[in-house]
């Protein structure tokens, strides 16, 4: 069993990661390298380098530090996490144990090719239904996305309108125990969409069988972090796409920690480096306590 592991290999991960083996923790790095920072090409305001550097060495050399100083790191993708006297973490290849955890995997988001999506932001298409969801007062709706997401943000615009519809875009939709019922008082449409079309506005769906139907608007809801699907399946506390912490990283779980853009609102590598720190510093003290 490990003192802690954790998911994702960010600059939040790799942050915490330093802190909890100089505390002597055995400690597991689980991720990818297919975060945003790890593509971005150049990087300028991050302190110490005189030359910009660019996201995929700035990661390359951190995995290698907390590797010199102890850290096991791996290519792996976390499926499920449990949580009875300790955590329980299934990956695609196999499954860890440890007392503590740290999400870490940051805030991605995600690419939707539809034609016109991006042409009608604002004209149609939201990305926030509590902050456009009054602007569509008794009109046809839709939420594009097939998770948990989708139809919180559904059941949050029936404040507004009774006629909506959640699109899947081709996919079929996927959710938690908790929103089983609550997803049933909504029309589900499967089918592949082509394009979004307006004159000015948002006025019609197309899908890809060549068929279309009005709209009003459509919310994008597509879930931008896996650590918010965890969250939610711990009955950890979230608000929005950030799960809530304390001033040391810690959520409502004994425990569970988060840090990095799954955790903050101002999406920055200092900051993700920051709340690393603290959470590697807190993890350790929690770990301690258990023996």
């Amino acid at each position: 069993m490990y003192d802690v592991i954790i998911i994702g290999k960010g600059p939040a991960g790799l942050s915490a990661a330093l802190y909890t083996v100089r505390f002597n923790l055995k400690t597991l790095i689980i991720g990818g390298n297919d975060s945003k920072l790890f593509k971005a090409d150049k990087i300028d305001n991050y302190l110490g380098f005189s030359e910009t550097i660019s996201g995929s060495y700035l990661l390359t050399e951190g995995e290698k530090q907390v590797k010199r100083l102890g850290a096991e790191v791996v290519d792996d993708e976390v499926i499920s996490i449990e949580k009875d006297d300790h955590f329980s973490v299934a990956t695609v290849k196999t499954q860890y144990s440890a007392k503590a955890l740290l999400l870490a995997t940051g805030a991605p988001s995600k690419t939707i090719r539809i034609e016109n999506l991006v042409k009608l932001e604002g004209k149609g298409v939201s990305y926030c239904s509590t902050c456009d969801g009054f602007f569509y007062n008794n009109l046809k709706v839709g939420v594009l996305g097939n998770k948990d997401y989708a139809i919180s943000e559904a059941i949050e615009l029936l404040r507004f309108t009774k006629d909506l519809t959640i699109y899947t875009n081709g996919k079929q939709l996927e959710m938690s125990s908790k929103y089983e019922d609550e997803a049933k008082q909504f029309r589900v449409e499967t089918r592949q969409i082509s394009k979004l079309d307006g004159s000015e506005f948002l006025e019609r769906i197309f899908f890809a069988d060549g068929t279309s139907e009005q709209i009003d608007g459509v919310f994008v809801a597509y879930e931008s972090a896996s650590s918010i699907d965890f969250a939610r399946k711990l009955g950890i506390l979230t608000q929005g796409n950030t799960v809530v912490t304390d001033q040391n990283q810690q959520t409502n779980l004994p425990g569970l920690f988060a840090a990095g853009d799954c955790a903050s609102g101002f999406k920055q590598i200092s900051v993700a480096v920051g709340q690393g720190a603290l959470a590697g510093k807190a993890i350790a003290d929690y770990v301690k306590s258990l023996k």
